[in-house]
């Protein structure tokens, strides 16, 4: 006969039961406030039967679809999905998640009133055990960031339209000036087949420039000011271009620079169209020699070195004989070549550091500076170079006259010339004066014949 167990005494029924009531009472509370972590959580939360349809909602989802949390059970989550997206939310969950492994994907949603927003959802399988719901769906409102993330993306685009459109060279360094972005105007520098990213941006600088540029650039990393400047650019082809640049820098969110931006235009045809104004104004059309302007201001410089250095200058003042003849008989265009003829003996014969200008017609003045101190030995000097430029210009001269209609003339020409000069000092401070003299001394030459020099006998 087995042993008789004894019925609990009243006690530890009392004992028992209380425990069971505290246990019950602990699991309420935790169950009402894991309730309210899922009703106010900033996220939405959904659970899914294994149709896709909604099991449960918390508030912030309801919210998300416009919705009171009551419409949404028993719906479909794909309906709340924009039409455009519906086929890559099958995509993306044809076969249900696992519970270890969340499956996230971004998507259009919409709203009760068609709003459209974007959604980030984030999808974890059921838990083993669990027979009715397939999987937890947590959603977040992302429209914003995508909005962001957009205009972000519209500025790149409008940088890479501009920057593949444009003339301009644009370019992107380092702080050690390599190239990160080159635009594809840059191709016709470095040629077609050429990958210029990472390369040294300074290697195709005029070597005579490259100093200067890479000094701008590091006072530009230095500073994060950046400069305009003007150097010469070698070609793949070896052609030297004049490129004007202008340099800015990008700093992060601390304020230091890590990149330089680089704006360069060539400005090669700018400068020779430059040049070719300031010739047109200083210089005379047909012999290409200094006109009236160039040569007063490079007088008036020699009016000051003489002030400093005591030495004399002398101003030679040409005018061709019978040259008037030349042009009735062959017409101007001989007169013409003959002047240009003219103009390069002249140039033959004086020295770089004078001056051989037209003033007009068939008139010439040569500027010579720095003879000597001492008077006589200037003026030995200045007959003789005179006299030399007289013997220059009685030389023959044989012209070639090209006609439009094709065919080349040969003329032989004799003409000689008058000349007049004038010794000029420190004590010379007007060159209308000194320019007087001279041409008073060439028309005592002409008076008396022509193919003669003679001196001014005033002061100088």
């Amino acid at each position: 006969m087995g042993r008789q167990i004894d019925p609990p005494d009243r006690d530890d029924l009392l004992l028992q039961n209380n425990k069971l009531r505290l246990a019950l009472v602990d699991q309420d509370a935790a169950r009402r406030h894991y309730a309210r972590l899922f009703e106010q959580a900033p996220v939405g939360y959904l659970t899914l039967a294994d149709s896709g349809a909604i099991l449960q909602a918390n508030r912030t989802a309801a919210a998300l679809f416009g919705r009171a949390v009551g419409e949404l059970a028993g719906q479909l989550l794909e309906h709340f999905i924009h039409e455009d997206d519906r086929a890559l939310f099958r995509r993306h969950f044809a076969e249900p998640p696992g519970a270890a492994t969340p499956r996230h994907c971004e998507l259009r949603m919409e709203k009760a009133d068609r709003t459209v927003f974007w959604a980030q959802l984030c999808c974890t399988g059921k838990a083993p055990g669990d027979d009715e719901a397939l999987c937890l769906v947590t959603l977040g409102d992302i429209t914003a960031s995508k909005q962001a993330e957009q205009a972000l993306q519209e500025q790149k685009d409008f940088f890479h339209l501009i920057a593949e459109n444009l003339s301009d060279f644009i370019a992107v360094l380092d702080l050690e000036g390599r190239r990160l972005y080159n635009s594809p105007s840059y191709l016709q520098l470095f040629g077609t087949d050429r990958d210029v990213h990472d390369s040294d941006s300074f290697a195709e600088i005029h070597p005579d420039d490259r100093d200067y540029v890479h000094q701008v650039f590091r006072e530009t990393v230095h500073t994060g000011q950046g400069q305009c400047i003007e150097y010469r650019f070698m070609t793949a082809e070896g052609e030297i271009r004049d490129m004007e640049s202008r340099g800015s820098v990008i700093k992060d969110e601390h304020g230091r620079v890590v990149r330089v931006v680089v704006v360069s235009q060539d400005i090669t045809e700018r400068k020779r169209l430059q040049e070719q104004v300031r010739q047109m104004a200083f210089h005379d059309p047909l012999t290409g020699l200094p006109n009236r302007r160039l040569f007063d201001d490079r007088f008036n410089q020699a009016l000051a070195t003489t002030s400093r250095s005591n030495d004399f200058g002398a101003l030679i003042f040409i005018d061709l004989d019978d040259f008037k003849r030349l042009n009735d008989s062959h017409g101007h265009n001989a007169g013409d070549h003959l002047l240009v003829e003219v103009a390069s003996r002249l140039k033959r014969c004086v020295r770089e550091t004078d001056t051989v200008a037209r003033f007009g017609g068939d008139e010439f003045v040569v500027m010579l500076g720095m003879l000597d101190t001492a008077r006589r030995s200037s003026l030995t000097q200045a007959r003789a170079i005179a006299e030399k430029l007289r013997q220059v210009l009685a030389e023959p001269y044989r012209l070639s006259i090209a006609h439009s209609a094709g065919g080349v003339t040969r003329i032989d020409y004799s003409c000689t010339a008058s000349i007049g000069v004038a010794l000029f000092n420190q004590r010379d401070t007007s060159q209308p004066r000194v320019l007087k003299r001279a041409d008073s001394a060439m028309y005592q030459a002409k008076s008396s014949g022509g193919n003669q020099i003679r001196f001014c006998r005033g002061r100088g």
